[in-house]
């Protein structure tokens, strides 16, 4: 019998998310947190509408699920998020202690571990889920963004 809750559905709630800020002119990086097979916080970016350089989707997962669990440390929780996680995510991902870390689409130019950037020894990662979906919103964002379309 196929578990109704796997890396997959989590990841479209995630792409979810991703769509959510396309239709907003954010970059589409949609993300969820996930403990016990129950969503505790949904973000996208809103580095436009907050003009805030840190409001990737990443961050405001983090403190939402923080808010959520009323404490800093993540260690059960699983980070579900469209694009790999940059420096700056990477990092705060390490001082939360986020104890899984799913992504779907590789960043070649900016993401942590193109960077070099660890992250906490006991988080795990998975790569590659639904890679090809979370992509081609990016790729449809840039696409309309610079009027290629």
């Amino acid at each position: 019998m196929l578990e109704p809750y796997d890396d997959t559905y989590f990841m479209k709630k995630a792409l979810q998310e991703a769509q959510a800020a396309f239709d907003q002119g954010e970059i589409p990086v949609g993300a969820v947190v996930v403990i016990d097979n129950m969503i505790i916080a949904r973000a996208h970016n809103l580095t436009e509408r907050l003009t805030d350089v840190t409001a990737h989707a990443e961050m405001q997962a983090i403190t939402s699920a923080s808010n959520y669990i009323g404490g800093k440390y993540l260690q059960q929780c699983t980070l579900y998020v469209t694009l790999e996680p940059c420096q700056m995510c990477a990092g705060a991902l390490y001082w939360s202690q986020i104890g899984r870390i799913v992504y779907g689409a590789s960043d070649e130019r900016r993401g942590y571990e193109k960077m070099g950037t660890t992250l906490h020894p006991k988080t795990k990662v998975e790569r590659g889920i639904l890679a090809h979906e979370c992509e081609q919103i990016m790729k449809r964002f840039f696409i309309d963004k610079r009027g290629l379309n």
